[in-house]
């Protein structure tokens, strides 16, 4: 694929993740009026289907592979935040945790050192997801007409270019676009599994982060 829109691809997954671990975060740790701000925002965004909102964005400023950017990443990092926020609530009612604030340290210092580590794994695996699952929203909208436009490239626009073809005598020219969608898709995922399984700190008999706070802050 174009470098650019697999560049682009990395920068809309990775806004995305940013901004749901940042807001999920805040809303698990501190809970109370915040909580339930970020909370009706996640709501009322994970409420508007990503594909009505590139509709939308397609009417009022035109198709492209930037609506598609747009309209993804608006609503990709609701996932992220919803999962950050009840792993965040399940860790900081721990012991460890507790120690921390006892000691005064900072709440940014107890979410950044002690809390997010240990999330790490649940992070990449829904982030390999995303990365997948926006590779096929951009692959379905090519093929609708509304997403990346010629001469851009896009596996989804090259089958709709060539799925006639699948009943000629060149159905090739639509399967192996498909194909490739298909393993990259299934890639992400294992690898999203195989992160999970190595940075797993949790899996272990004590949390190594635990471990650097009673050795070292104590």
């Amino acid at each position: 694929m174009h470098s650019r829109a697999s560049s682009l691809t990395w920068a809309m997954n990775s806004r995305s993740l940013t901004l749901g671990i940042f807001l999920g975060s805040v809303a698990g740790y501190y809970r109370g009026r915040i909580d339930a701000i970020i909370l009706w925002l996640i709501n009322v965004t994970w409420s508007i289907p990503t594909l009505l909102l590139v509709f939308a964005l397609t009417m009022a400023v035109g198709k492209g592979f930037w609506q598609i950017f747009i309209a993804i990443g608006l609503t990709m990092w609701v996932s992220v935040a919803r999962l950050i926020r009840g792993q965040v609530m399940a860790i900081k009612e721990l012991e460890y945790v507790q120690a921390a604030r006892a000691l005064g340290f900072s709440d940014s210092r107890i979410i950044l050192r002690h809390i997010l580590p240990n999330v790490l794994g649940p992070v990449l695996v829904i982030g390999a997801s995303n990365f997948a699952t926006a590779i096929m929203i951009e692959a379905g909208l090519s093929f609708l007409g509304i997403g990346v436009q010629p001469p851009q490239p896009s596996w989804g626009l090259m089958i709709k270019e060539n799925y006639n073809f699948i009943i000629t005598h060149q159905p090739l020219l639509a399967i192996i676009p498909g194909f490739a969608i298909m393993l990259l898709v299934l890639a992400f995922n294992l690898l999203g599994n195989g992160l999970r399984d190595a940075v797993d700190v949790r899996g272990h008999s004590q949390l190594p982060y635990q471990v650097s706070l009673h050795k070292y802050d104590l």
